[in-house]
């Protein structure tokens, strides 16, 4: 299918979040050209008249997204503290559209030039976030998140087929932490096929914190019913096994059973658990339904 790219006019484009660490979210773009097989944004396509199982073919691009930031900044700037944003939840600030219209740049150089006090956060799984160090840097507060499911390039390719490889990722948080910005790991969703091979924890954590990584997120592979189709489809043709460690990855049996290891990965790796507790947002559902 061919790939659409939209240019829309947003009427806001900070909006309210329910992640505990910012108190609003923007996102530049509806829709992401990485299209992972498990990303539970594919609802966003309901906003602008997409499928789910379009997802991964669109992206609509906010053309009005600096113009919208200059102006929601002098709000933002009369708050005290200065609140807290994060760049973004159900999109990649840094996919590749954003080579041609950079608008995540444009929205940064807007904090960067008021000297925003508040916490600045992007989340992404691209390594053009490096192109705009220049601008990072002039924030005060800034963290970069690099969303690293696996360690094993194969692995990765499997749900994550346009996204850029595991390993650029992990060379992306060195170099981020070798510039001075503070980062993150966000191990999300957790890979249910980690837990059939621990060994790939153990390497994946490894390599966090080899990148100069000590704080890190995890968070169980989440499931609702708009995109267990998906997945369905994707392990259809995996072994049995496979297949039956992700239905057993909605259950609450399969979360006593793994965080043990997890937890105990981040204490011989010496990294810090965000918030303390692995995210799961639902439980006792079934992957594969009749």
């Amino acid at each position: 299918m061919k790939f659409k790219v939209t240019e829309i006019e947003a009427k806001s484009i900070i909006g309210n979040t329910q992640v505990p660490s910012a108190d609003y979210v923007i996102n530049p773009y509806t829709g992401c050209q990485f299209g992972c097989m498990y990303c539970f944004a594919t609802f966003m396509g309901r906003f602008v008249g997409e499928s789910n199982q379009n997802w991964g073919n669109y992206v609509y691009v906010k053309t009005n997204a600096v113009e919208l930031m200059e102006k929601d900044i002098k709000r933002l700037m009369k708050k005290s503290p200065h609140p807290r944003i994060v760049l973004s939840t159900v999109t990649d600030p840094y996919q590749g559209i954003e080579k041609k219209y950079r608008l995540t740049r444009g929205i940064l150089e807007v904090f960067a030039k008021n000297n925003y006090q508040g916490r600045v956060g992007i989340l992404t799984k691209s390594p053009m976030v490096l192109k705009d160090l220049d601008v990072l840097k002039k924030i005060e507060n800034v963290e970069v998140g690099l969303s690293i499911t696996t360690s094993d390039d194969n692995l990765s390719r499997f749900l994550e087929i346009r996204a850029p490889s595991a390993q650029t990722r992990i060379k992306t948080l060195k170099k981020l932490n070798d510039a001075g910005i503070k980062t993150y790991a966000f191990v999300g969703p957790f890979l249910p096929h980690m837990k059939l091979k621990p060994k790939m924890i153990d390497e994946l954590f490894s390599e966090i914190r080899k990148a100069g990584t000590k704080d890190i997120k995890i968070e169980y592979l989440n499931l609702p019913k708009y995109v267990r189709p998906r997945m369905n489809e994707v392990i259809k043709t995996e072994s049995n096994e496979i297949q039956e460690v992700y239905k057993a990855s909605q259950l609450k049996k399969y979360r006593e059973e793994i965080e043990p290891i997890l937890r105990d990965g981040i204490e011989k790796y010496g990294l810090k658990l965000k918030f303390d507790e692995i995210v799961h947002h639902v439980s006792e559902q079934k992957l594969i339904e009749k």
